[in-house]
């Protein structure tokens, strides 16, 4: 599975978050194996919008949709608790 190269603001909301390390292991964890128990992907609700979610850290999640039968790009990066 291929990750799409990250827009500029999430680059800089990774960097404000302390959070660029943590994308990076996610990141290659992912591209190995999109449902590696640590990352918790998961479709979220409503379910016909398609959008995804995996797990950086207990706080922190990264929203994605898929542009490709092996290709996925992030969309946003949330806090899991707000």
């Amino acid at each position: 599975m291929k990750i799409k190269r990250i827009r500029d603001d999430l680059e800089d909301y990774l960097k404000k978050h302390n959070l660029s390390k943590k994308y990076e292991k996610a990141k290659k964890l992912f591209e190995n194996d999109p449902f590696y128990p640590s990352l918790n992907t998961e479709l979220l609700e409503p379910k016909d919008r398609l959008i995804y979610s995996f797990r950086l850290d207990k706080k922190y999640r990264a929203l994605f949709i898929y542009v490709g039968e092996n290709e996925i790009e992030i969309i946003t990066f949330t806090n899991h608790y707000k």
